[in-house]
């Protein structure tokens, strides 16, 4: 998630939020706003090296929701189908996707209605996060992410709490949705829905290789390591600083065969 608004104006977050590399298609940037044309503008700069753009509209931190961010938008279906309308105004390739990433209301039929405007005015897809936004690790509303998939006609993508293949596989059973997405998952385990209980190293080369900035780095490092590790060598590698640091950690456990 990056914030629309700093992407536009500052030149030093375009380079340390959107790092991309030969073969990063497709490719969906997702950006926080509440201002239609500024998520049209922000759609615009990134055209030319993606396939499209998401809104953030489950994110359920009080930073995020005080900006009128995340899913403090889900009250407000109207200014989301306005962000659509423009964004899509503005770029003219059909091909080019606008979606949007939400919460489950408590009253399901407000999400209904959400996600019917949402389609009216251009959506691409919609993906469903089966919690509500005062929810945190309860198990995810898979009646609800059926429902809204039963209500509109655009591909519907089902969100929340998976950490494993099985998972995915499972949920797209119950749900008859589309796609299925992951994210803590996913940073914990980039091949996940490859069927690999941990990350591979070929995983961590890759990261290597292509050139991240560092603080990406070491954070993306942090997610892949986390499940193999203990909660000391964690501390240990939180501590470390440099490229050559890493190296050297990552050889010392026999990450790298």
């Amino acid at each position: 998630m990056i914030y629309a608004k700093n992407f536009i104006e500052s030149e030093k977050c375009r380079n340390s939020e959107l790092s991309i590399c030969e073969g990063d298609s497709p490719l969906i940037v997702q950006f926080a706003t509440d201002d239609p044309i500024v998520l049209a503008e922000a759609a615009e700069m990134v055209y030319g090296c993606s396939t499209g753009v998401d809104v953030n509209c489950g994110c359920p931190k009080h930073d995020v929701r005080s900006k009128g961010f995340g899913s403090a938008l889900l009250n407000k279906p109207e200014l989301l189908a306005d962000m659509i309308r423009q964004t899509r105004a503005r770029i003219s390739d059909t091909e080019f996707s606008v979606s949007l990433k939400i919460r489950v209301n408590s009253d399901i039929e407000r999400t209904v209605d959400l996600c019917r405007k949402a389609e009216s005015a251009g959506v691409t897809h919609l993906t469903v996060h089966g919690r509500t936004p005062s929810q945190h690790a309860e198990p995810i509303d898979i009646q609800a992410i059926r429902i809204v998939k039963e209500s509109v006609s655009v591909p519907v993508i089902a969100n929340g709490g998976i950490t494993t293949r099985e998972e995915a596989l499972f949920l797209a059973e119950q749900t008859g949705v589309d796609g299925i997405m992951a994210a803590n998952g996913l940073l914990d385990n980039p091949a996940l829905f490859a069927g690999y209980e941990y990350t591979p190293s070929d995983c961590m080369r890759l990261s290597r290789e292509h050139g991240l900035d560092w603080l990406l780095y070491h954070q993306h490092l942090q997610y892949m390591l986390r499940p193999s590790l203990s909660a000391q060598q964690r501390r240990v590698f939180n501590e470390l600083n440099g490229r050559l640091a890493i190296d050297q950690f990552l050889n010392n456990l026999l990450i790298f065969d």
